[in-house]
Formats: structure tokens, sequence, C-alpha cells
């Protein structure tokens, strides 16, 4: 196995921005850089290490350890050279006598305090220690400390000085005996992360990196686990709870982050198979070398041994699943769908793709039912989030994906974040946002629920705009009003860009008096001068950056409110260039992509429909068949059909419907339909429950292939470790196809990925051999853009010129009453992910062990619910239980809760009503009412009941 890793050196201090260049010579070399690297830095870029023990190029220079003395001619002293800036003419010295003594005096002191125990250390191979007192010729200390952090006094009395190890973290452990007090660990907390749960406790030899306030541990303190202080740490102070088990790593591969729509890139460190850890790779143009706690550390589902390594089948699904071959599970599986084919027409079977399996997996699954069932009956969980995304941003600016690369934040002014939460949902991106928001950029949050970026320790927000659930558009409409009424909008732009004829229609609408804040106050709850003000800082405050997330998505008028993004960009010419845009908050690690593919009933890859008969035809030509020239059926259809009797056979690849889509009741009554329901997933999930065939999965670590991340940003996924099942799933899905008639031949990803080039004009030049030069790409990726797109629509907008379209506020359905007072909400929580499947299976328990219902205070009250009570939430779809707990971060008359644990199974609560030009779920408004209750519901308990018996294994035969 061949292993892709690209040198990791650490330069120091931070790469220098300015395009002033300076020459200088050390230690007899010139060496020309940017005004205002440091000197270590410019060692560095010349192959010349200078010892360091507090600098790392992660962070900001910081000058305490004193090791990285340096001479230079005419100055006195000896300055630290991560302090020190180059300077024209500068002549440095790194390695003279006096430098030498300094800096092994420097290091007998940090050795006089530090236990010497380096052959059973875990950081024994990896420490910076170790490493910086061989670089110095350290070879005696002629110190002993009278007192010291890490062993009793002489005469048997307690030391004051000794702290016991924090091993409160499920995933590293603080060993404050060996801690140098670099502040690197606080310092990745502050600059990297931007939580500041990390400081500096006590003076002089007293002082000590804590946690939190006095009494917390790293698991009670503010820490979110993302392990920035872990990598930072040059000892083994801070340590991973792998290292320390299995041992430190022998070998990397760089691969892509299976969790959100980030995208991190991390450096799988294995030691032989086994993974030690997960390390944020600097090179990663997405994550820029850091992490949060689900990339880092929550892994471990991939070992997990609830995990099905076998193919399964069963008759009925009131059997106990049977382990057979694989060939035996494909003949079952191809004979039961050709079979009701046969009786029951070419449309009656389907596929779900998976936002969670790489680009060319997703293409095959998409492929299997058109080139092979030979109809277009396939559909995505992108349908489900961001479909709206799709349509509304396609009808405006031509192409249905985020304008901007992560970095772009760095540039932005005021940022806008409607419907998302990214200190929960997108983490790392949700660091750098805050890192630009301490830096003085103004930020307007439109969410119903306080999240954590309006009023945190460290940011805040200028505007919280804290709509009711359900009025997106209403409020989006009210700030273009005062925009266009103020005449705040950009003119020269909108000529330039768009048409002028057509704005000044779109003009006349927004500026009617019913689009006034004034005007919908009431209706919204946000009072009109918040309105205006955001809307003129959002319009005049410089350059504007747009971030939206399920919160705009996930309603009857999700596309609605997306238009109406992109007409307040558009207003302002806040599209084009860096800093500025409309930036979807992707939720899962490939939903991107598995849209690119072509996942959608109506389009092949690429978002081109299936009615296009020169599109239609290059992909018959290659895949040698006759395609439908009719959209196919979408999930809630597909389920519809079932229960009509037209719909009878599913493969449903790494999706899980059952507890991810709404109105749980009449997805189960459509799976319990069907004939033949292939599931095709690591675990057997909810969905699973009603399924008759079971093919095992394999993880990211286990396959090679892309995933595209929300800024369009194409990553490579390598495979670090042999699939524990036998097979990657697009090797599944090919025998699969083969056993229904195809003759599908690739033996490798990078083949389906050049097919996908073939087809695809946006990513015509994606193809492995780049990825592996550069790193990553942004599509479109073709002989226009050889390098890929990082920034969209500079010069003009795909589709010509920009699209204003009316945005009309239309009320959903979903009303509350007498019955249902409360409407209900849904997000996700930092530790948890989608539907729990993977996050579930790790340590990430600790933090959130069970979905509960956020109730304000006043809600509580006039209902005898107290902190923690088991609470009723129903709807007029169903009901539920679970616990409450009471906070002002809802609003009176709001509840909020998750969807991670199938014990609630949320999606119970959540009706049908859905997006008008997609079929996005509504589920950011339910009306329920809440009640006392004392356990959980008799739904609940019979839907437990039925997924025991549904999951029974029969034992392997002898």
């Amino acid at each position: 196995m061949k292993d892709f890793i690209l040198p990791d050196r650490d330069f120091g201090t931070p790469a220098a921005k300015s395009k002033q260049m300076v020459t200088l010579t050390i230690d007899g070399f010139d060496v020309t850089v940017p005004e205002g690297t440091s000197i270590m830095r410019a060692a560095a870029e010349l192959g010349i290490s200078v010892p360091k023990l507090c600098a790392t190029d992660s962070m900001d220079a910081f000058g305490s350890c004193r090791l990285c003395l340096v001479e230079i001619e005419g100055r006195n002293g000896t300055p630290a050279s991560c302090t020190t800036p180059v300077a024209p003419g500068l002549k440095v010295h790194t390695q003279t006598g006096k430098l030498k003594t300094l800096r092994r005096g420097v290091m007998e002191l940090y050795i006089s305090d530090h236990p010497l125990d380096c052959l059973t250390c875990a950081a024994n191979g990896d420490c910076e220690l170790q490493d910086m007192a061989g670089a110095v010729g350290l070879r005696d200390v002629r110190y002993e400390a009278v007192e010291t952090h890490f062993k009793p006094r002489s005469n048997g009395e307690a030391n004051p000085l000794f702290q016991a190890k924090d091993q409160s973290n499920p995933y590293f452990t603080y060993d404050p005996a060996k801690c140098i007090v670099c502040s690197r660990c606080v310092r990745a907390c502050e600059e990297v992360q931007g939580t500041f749960a990390l400081t500096i406790q006590g003076r002089g030899f007293d002082s000590r990196v804590v946690a939190g306030m006095t009494g917390d541990t790293f698991l009670t303190s503010d820490c979110v686990s993302c392990g920035a202080c872990v990598q930072a740490c040059p000892t083994a102070t801070l340590q991973e709870n792998s290292v320390i088990a299995i041992g430190t790593p022998g070998r990397s591969v760089v691969t892509t982050c299976a969790y959100c729509g980030v995208g991190c890139s991390f450096k799988a460190e294995m030691r032989g198979d086994e993974l030690v850890r997960m390390v944020p790779w600097k090179d990663g143009k997405a994550n820029r070398g850091h992490s949060c706690v689900k990339g880092r550390f929550a892994y471990g589902y991939a070992a997990h041994k609830d995990r099905i390594l076998k193919p399964m089948i069963r008759e009925a699904i009131s059997d106990p699943w049977r382990e057979v071959s694989w060939d035996e599970a494909m003949r079952f599986a191809a004979g039961r769908m050709r079979a009701i084919q046969a009786q029951h027409g070419r449309q009656s079977v389907g596929v779900l793709t998976s936002s969670r399996c790489t680009n060319e997996e997703t293409y095959l699954v998409q492929k299997l039912t058109r080139a092979v069932f030979m109809n277009n009956n396939t559909d995505t969980c992108a349908r489900v989030c961001h479909s709206p995304t799709g349509y509304g941003l396609g009808q405006t600016f031509g192409t249905s994906a985020g304008t901007q690369d992560f970095d772009s934040v760095e540039q932005t002014d005021v940022v806008m974040v409607i419907g998302a939460n990214p200190t929960d949902g997108h983490p790392v991106f949700a660091s750098r946002l805050k890192k630009r928001l301490r830096q003085g950029a103004k930020l307007i949050v439109i969410d119903p629920r306080r999240i954590d970026l309006v009023d945190g320790p460290h940011v805040k927000a200028a505007h919280h705009l804290a709509l009711r659930p359900g009025t997106n558009v209403a409020v989006v409409t009210a700030i273009a009003h005062v925009i266009v009424t103020e005449k705040l909008y950009d003119e020269a732009f909108i000529k330039t860009r768009c048409d002028w004829d057509e704005f000044q229609d779109y003009a006349d609408f927004i500026a009617a008096p019913h689009h006034a804040p004034e005007a919908i106050e009431a209706l919204t709850g946000v009072p009109a001068t918040e309105i205006r003000a955001a809307a003129r800082l959002y319009a005049a405050g410089g350059n504007a950056a747009i971030y939206y997330g399920l919160g705009v998505t996930e309603h009857s008028q999700g596309s609605t409110t997306v238009i109406g993004i992109a007409n307040l960009a558009m207003l302002t010419g806040n599209i084009g260039r860096p800093g500025v845009g409309v930036n979807p908050l992707r939720g899962q690690n490939n939903v991107q992509g598995s849209c690119d593919m072509g996942s959608f009933p109506q389009d092949l890859p690429g978002y081109r429909h299936v009615k296009n008969d020169a599109v239609r035809a290059s992909f018959e030509a290659a895949w040698g068949v006759t395609l439908d020239n009719e959209p196919g059926l979408r999930i809630p259809n597909m389920l519809d059909a079932a229960l009509d009797g037209s719909f009878k056979g599913l493969y449903c690849q790494g999706e899980d419907i059952l507890q991810s889509d709404p109105d749980t009741r009449h997805v189960a009554a459509g799976l319990a339909a069907m004939d033949c329901v292939i599931v095709h997933d690591l675990f057997l999930n909810e969905t699973a429950n009603y399924a008759h065939v079971f093919f095992p999965g394999s993880t990211f670590l286990e396959k090679e292939g892309t995933f595209t991340n929300a800024e369009r940003r194409i990553n490579r996924v390598r495979k670090v470790m042999a699939p524990r099942n036998g097979f990657a799933d697009w090797e599944v899905t090919q025998m699969f196809a083969n056993a229904c008639g195809a003759n599908w031949t690739y033996t490798h990803p990078s083949q389906i990925m050049d097919e996908i080039a073939a087809l695809t004009p946006t990513f015509a030049g994606v193809s492995y051999d780049l990825l592996d030069q550069v790193g990553s790409v942004q599509w479109p990726c073709n002989a226009k853009t050889p390098l890929g797109t990082p920034l969209m629509h500079i010069d003009g907008f795909v589709r010509g010129k920009g699209h204003f379209i009316n945005t009309e506020y239309v009320a959903t359905d979903e009303k509350t009453g007498p019955r249902f007072p409360l409407l209900l909400t849904t997000g996700r929580i930092l530790s948890q992910y989608n539907v729990g499947a993977q996050t579930r299976r790790t340590e990430n328990v600790v933090w959130h062990a069970e979905d509960v219902l956020e109730i304000h205070p006043h809600d509580a009250e006039v209902r005898g619910i107290k902190q923690g009570d088991w609470v009723r939430l129903a709807s007029r779809s169903g009901e539920t239980t679970l616990r409450a707990t009471l906070t002002d971060r809802v609003s009176p008359g709001v509840v909020y809760t998750t969807f991670h644990h199938p014990d609630t199974q949320a999606n119970v609560i959540t009706t049908d009503y859905s997006d008008w030009a997609t079929n996005c779920p509504e589920y950011k408004v339910t009306a329920v009412q809440i009640s006392a209750s004392n356990g959980p519901s008799e739904w609940q308990e019979d839907y437990a009941a039925q997924a025991a018996k549904a999951r029974r294994i029969l034992p392997a035969a002898e």
C-alpha cells in the first residue's frame, strides 16, 4: 500500500502576507522572504532549523521559551528569532558558541523540572522536548530543583506543586507533571479554536495550564475537545489516549473526514493496519490544520462491535436475518428486483444514494437505476436538506452551489448567518469565522434560537433577528425592502451584471408597503428597528457574506428564501470577489457531491435535465443503453407509490430514511409495503428493520475516492486499511449491478472518476493525478479553469445575467392553535452527527447521551414542567417523549430538539409538508403541545420491540 503524505514541516511562525520582499543573510546564505517574516521562518525556508519549543507555524509568535535565540551583526543581545522580523541586509548567525551555551543552559532548566521517564513516556519518539535536548547537544544537567512538579519531597511530605493527571476527557489525558508552560495549548485554544477554555494559572515556577474555572476538569470546562491543544503540545502533557494505549504511529496517509460538509483533511496515522490517531493536515485547504471533536477523535465506530461485516438476507421482515456469502446475497437481491420489474414494470424499483459515500460510489448508484433498472427513480438525502439551494441558486445565479471558498471569510466585513449554527454543525469553519469576528467583522444572526455566536464571551452579534419559525421569507424580503427603498443597492453592479429592466419590476414589488419591516413585525416577532439596522449594516458595511443552513431550506418556502438571499447579494453587489457571496453550509460530508453526481430524479450528473436530448445522448453512448427521458420518483413519491402497490423495490445505500425523513409512521408504512428493500450500510440501522437484504458497507478509512465539500472542493479519500467487510462500497454496487445483468468492469475508483470527468463539464479536468499533485480543486475544473474555481461569478453569472425573482411570503399550512400552541424546530449538536449512527458508537455520548427538548422557562412553568422532567411532545402527526431542559435560548412559544437518537425518533412528530419547488421537508416548523409524562410513550415502546425483533440474526452455521 502506497501512503500519500506530503512534507509537513513546521516553519515556526506563520507565513507573512506582504508582497514586499526582503533579502537577508543567515549563516552565510542569502534568503529573500516577504516583509514581516520572522527570522526563524526565514531560516527554515533555507533549511536551517533553529531550536524552538514555544513556536509553531499555526499560531502567532510568542517568544517565551528562549531557545530560538540568534545573533545579529551590529545588534546587541541575542533576540528570539520567532519574534524578530527580517530586515534588509541583516546578517544573522544561528550557531555561534555563545548561542550553543545559552541554549544548553535553557534546556537544563527545562529538564531539571521534567520527569526523565522517556523510555516509558507515551511521547517517546514524538516529543519536541526530547528532540530539542538532542538538537542543542544537552548531555548533562547541572541543576536539581529543590521543589519539582513531578516527584514528592525528600522528607515524604505532600508536594503542593504536584497535580494529579486529568483523565476526565474520554479522548486525551492531561499530565501537569510534564508541562513546560510553553503556552502553546492555551494559544491554540485562543487563536485556532477560539474557545478560550485554557489559561495559565499561577506565576513563575508555580505556573501551570488549567482548563476552565477552579475545580473544573477538561470535561466540565468550556473545552470542546477539538484537539488543537493536544496537537500543539510539544511534550506528553496533553496526549491522545489512543497513543498511550497503542504507541506512536509509524506511517501516515492523508485522507478526508467523513462527517460534515467542511471537508477537513487529516493525516490518518497508523501502526500497521491499526489507526492510532487522526491529525488535521496543515495543508488541508478547507481546515488549514484544524479539526473538531468528531473528525479528530470520533472514528471508533469503524471498529465497533455493532458493525455488520457479512451479507445477510431474509424472506420476510418478520424473519430473523441469515448470514450468507456475497454470491448468495447478490443472487437473492438481483432475483427479487428482476422479478418485481417483470411483474410490476420497470418503474417499480429505485435507489437512494448516500451523502456519506464517495462521488464515485454515488455515481454508480444513480447509474444503476438509469442504466440497469432503466428508470430515473433516484433520490438522496440532499433533497431533504439542501435541494432548495440547488433550485434557488440555480434560478438566480445559474449554478446550484456556494460562491466562495472558506478562506474568503478572512476578508469579510459583515457576516449574515441565517438558519445555521456553525459552532455545532460546522465547527472548523466556525472557528475561522469567530477569528474574523474578533478582528472586527460585524455579525448578523437570523435564527429563532439564540445560538452560541449571538452572545458568547468573545464573540457577539451586532443584531439577532429572533424570528418566529416559518417567517424567513418575510424577514429576508423586509431586508430587501429597506435596501431598495433607502437606495442602498449597488446600481452599477445591477446595471452591469443583472437585467436592469427586470430589477425595476423587482424594485416595484419589493418596495410595496406590506413588505416593510413595520408591516411584518407582528408576524415575525422581529422589531422593525432591528431589521432596518441589520439591512443597513449588510448593505453598507463593506464586504458582506451570507452563510445559511437547514434553517433556511427545510421550510415550505425554502426555495423562496434561498432566492431572497440571492436577491440580497445581487442588490448590494456582494458577489464575485473575496469576502462576499452566498454560502450554503452543507450538512454531510458529501452532500454537495451527491447532488453533483446526478442523484435527483430529474438530473443527470452535472445538474443537466434528463429531457435534454443532447446530454442524454452522451450518457447513452458511454453506457450503451437507451435512457428514460422522464424524471423519476422522489423519496416521498416512492413511499406513496409503495402504499399504492406500484413501487416494490428499493436499494438504499448509506441512508437511514426511517430516522432522517419526516413523518416516521408514513416512512415505515411505505417500507413495509415493499417486496424487496436492500440496505447497504455499516450498521443495522432503523431502515434495516424493514429490509430483506443487507449489504455490509465500508468506512471512509477503507476506500479510495473523492468527497466534495460545501465550497465545491473535491478532496481525495485514501484507503488507510483494508475493508473489514471485504469490499469497498463501489465494488458492492458493481457486483449487484452485474448480478442484475450489467457488465461493469471498473477495477479502481479512478476509472469511475475518469468517466465522470468525460461526461460532466464541471468535472472535466478532474483526475486522481491532478488531486494528488495539488491536494484539491473546486469545481468547475475544466480547460478554462484547470486548477478549479475558488470564487464563482467573478465576471458574470453562470446563467449570464443575474436573475431577480419576487419573493412573496406565503404562510405554511402548518398552524398553531389551541391543541398545538407551540412551534417545534430542530437542529444539531456539536458532539453528534446526523442520525447518530457513527457518533453514538463513540465516546461522544459523554456529551450528548440523549435528545432533549429545549423549552423556555415561561412555557415550562405554565405546564408544570421542571428541569430534567419527562415530557410528552405531540403534534398532528404523532407523539414521543424526551427529557426537558429549561433555557432562554428559545423564545416563548418555541421549542427545540435534535434528532441524533432513534430512541426519541423526533421525526415521528414532523409533518409531511414540504418545499413547494423541491419537496424538501418542513422540519423546522411543526405545531406541537408539551405536557408532563412518566417516560417513554406507547409508540416508543412498540417501536423498540419491533426493532429488537427485526434485528435478530441467526447463529452462523457450524
